[in-house]
């Protein structure tokens, strides 16, 4: 008898990976698609046509998501008029892709904007009240200057 060797972590998955309950999963599919180049990789909708669980890729890393359900306590932020929790975002442009996804839905909170720490970097909200930031890594920051940067940026 063969034994096939299951692997812990499936390949194309890392250790960490956001999982976003949307009022509406199946229209954030085609927004993220649309503003940030996600491919779709699965979509498992229940007999009512509700998104259960779904991947899509962006870049090197899944993103996966689902519907509400607000009878087992999954609620999105819309739901909770906000979240906590903010999604960040590496990129090679972060012009275009700001661009890319402002077009497509999504709100700027936070302009671009060459920051202390070495990314040129802004802030969105997409169409489901999910928060986004977005950066370009620009320069190399030794440790002791973005400390003193920093002191410096909340110091006013």
């Amino acid at each position: 008898m063969t034994s096939k060797t299951v692997k812990a972590i499936p390949d194309g998955m890392h250790s960490l990976t956001p999982y976003l309950t949307c009022a509406g999963a199946a229209d954030a599919i085609e927004f993220y698609k649309k503003a940030f180049g996600a491919v779709e990789v699965s979509s498992m909708p229940n007999a009512q046509g509700k998104v259960l669980n779904a991947q899509v890729r962006i870049g090197d890393s899944l993103l996966m998501l689902m519907d509400e359900f607000p009878e087992f306590g999954g609620l999105g932020p819309k739901a909770l008029k906000g979240s906590p929790v903010t999604i960040h975002l590496q990129v090679e442009d972060v012009d275009a892709v700001v661009k890319q996804a402002v077009a497509a839905g999504a709100k700027i909170t936070m302009p671009i904007k060459d920051e202390f720490w070495g990314d040129r970097f802004a802030m969105l909200e997409d169409p489901f009240s999910h928060k986004w930031s977005v950066a370009t890594h620009i320069r190399d920051v030794s440790p002791e200057e973005m400390k003193a940067q920093a002191r410096k940026a909340m110091a006013g």
